[in-house]
């Protein structure tokens, strides 16, 4: 039976009176240190500080990005007179400590805080990691301490400066530190009217103003051995890269999904094909569109894992805010990493930390029946969230087939409910977390279950993006790859022709 344990927000909310002690100048001084409540190791950290009025403040040489900045263990803080507001992180794995303190004039203090982890999961086999970055790549090492990264795709083309930190081999396109973090400077994006693709795992970046359309950076990709993945299940071609069989992943929580959901913070206009305001409305309206349209996909008997981004250093989220973990047997090396994300062997989150087995097996295991038979699957969840969450959701053919409130689930042991096949589909298990102004959430990589040896494809899910494509089609005013809409189109009408299930 799994262990399972719920750590709602760890907070220590007490407020500092720096206390006076002789020191020149207005304002004071205010020397911070972070470890591990554990271990009593130095923790690098993630640090949001503001002022009464809300303003988020700097630090002096160190990493600063939106409205937060970031510090190797140990920081002294020169601040003028007043209150501060402030929040520390390290990776989700780490309760966060959240506060308020009175800087007086002439003040000095220090303080030590004490970060509980309440997960460990890399020594569960889970491998942090995330695949849209566009940080300054000198700060790399640090910041993925700070956020307890493990694996880092950079995005340096096209025409990006890329200023290497000390020790890295500029002649190389993967480095490693630190025993187990691996970061690859040679991601480059294409993005166009009709989306964004990210192009991964090259050795060289692609001559992208050659490149009439974005399939034909797609077919470089491909002969390149690289990993396409499309930044937004939202994007206008995405039933167009479907079809070619070139796109490796889809984001399901990309870079719309952010940390803050203040002014300056929001994603702007939406993108893409927009979603019905009514049935996804509020602020998590634009991630469970991403989601159903990532059902859709696994609904048409397409086997695609679900990414991560957070499109830190273009867009106002922390690095790693959206991450993936994946599950790697034996030592982690970037190549077992990236092994584990084709193998579907994927959670991704931007809270609650998911390990499931079902029947032993890991995400992206495709049992098997002969025709007229019965699957029966019996799931388990290792589950923690440092954020309160209602219940745990297990999604069968995009329908939620359980919902199991956290503390039935708890008292279960981590035990969830059998769900039985009698025709082709897939299943996976879903965490959202309560937290206010915000959308937080995790899926693991579906399983799929094959009877007959035909995989389950919906008719209505493949009419959903055949309308797609012929909408997007219908809208573009050149079509330079009008050829390529034409195969997308048909691709889709044999799906709908093929389709076994409604």
């Amino acid at each position: 039976m799994f262990r399972t344990s719920l750590v709602l927000l760890a907070v220590w909310a007490g407020a500092i009176h720096v206390a006076a002690h002789a020191a020149s100048g207005p304002g004071g001084v205010f020397e911070i240190e972070v470890v591990d409540r554990q271990t009593r190791e130095p923790l690098a950290c993630r640090m949001h500080l503001a002022n009464a009025a809300g303003k988020s403040l700097k630090a002096p040489r160190v990493p600063f990005w939106h409205d937060h900045f970031t510090f190797d263990g140990k920081i002294s803080l020169k601040l003028p007179k007043g209150d501060y507001d402030f929040t520390i992180e390290h990776g989700l794995e780490y309760a966060p400590q959240t506060g308020r303190f009175t800087m007086d004039n002439f003040s000095k203090d220090k303080k030590t805080f004490e970060l509980d982890r309440f997960a460990d999961m890399a020594a569960e086999g889970w491998w942090s990691g995330e695949i849209d970055i566009a940080r300054l790549a000198v700060d790399l090492p640090l910041l993925m301490r700070a956020e307890d990264l493990h694996v880092a795709t950079l995005i340096t083309w096209p025409g990006r400066e890329v200023l290497l930190p000390s020790g890295f081999d500029p002649a190389s396109t993967l480095v490693s530190f630190d025993k187990n973090r691996f970061v690859h400077v040679g991601a480059g994006i294409d993005a166009r009217d009709g989306g964004t693709l990210l192009l991964l795992n090259l050795n060289e970046p692609l001559a992208l103003e050659s490149l009439a359309t974005q399939l034909g950076a797609l077919e470089q990709t491909k002969a390149n051995e690289g990993w396409a993945d499309a930044r937004s299940a939202a994007d206008w071609d995405l039933p167009l890269w479907i079809a070619s069989g070139k796109l490796d992943s889809v984001q399901v929580l990309n870079s719309d999904i952010r940390r803050s959901t203040e002014k300056g913070s929001r994603p702007k206009k939406q993108t893409g094909k927009p979603r019905d305001e009514l049935e996804f409305s509020g602020v998590d309206g634009q991630g469970r569109w991403a989601e159903a349209i990532y059902y859709h996909l696994l609904n048409c008997g397409l086997r695609i894992p679900p990414t991560a981004g957070s499109g830190s250093g273009e867009f106002a989220n922390p690095l790693g805010f959206n991450r993936m973990y994946v599950h790697v047997e034996g030592e982690l090396t970037y190549d077992r990493w990236w092994e584990g994300v084709r193998a579907g062997r994927v959670t991704i989150t931007n809270g609650p930390l998911l390990r499931p087995l079902v029947e032993g097996e890991l995400p992206g295991f495709v049992f098997r029946a002969e025709a007229g038979q019965q699957i029966e699957l019996e799931m388990a969840l290792n589950f923690a969230s440092r954020d309160g969450v209602a219940a745990i959701e297990v999604i069968k053919d995009g329908r939620i087939a359980h919902s199991i409130p956290t503390p039935e689930f708890i008292q279960a042991g981590g035990a969830l409910p059998t769900v039985t096949f009698d025709q082709s589909g897939w299943v996976l298990i879903r965490a959202a977390a309560n937290v206010p102004n915000g959308h937080r959430l995790a899926i693991t990589a579906p399983y799929y279950v094959e009877i007959g040896s035909q995989p389950r494809i919906s008719k209505n899910s493949a009419e959903f993006f055949q309308d797609w494509v012929k909408e997007r089609a219908a809208a573009m005013k050149s079509a330079p790859n009008a050829a390529e809409h034409d195969k997308a189109v048909a691709f889709w009408q044999d799906l709908v022709d093929r389709a076994n299930a409604p």
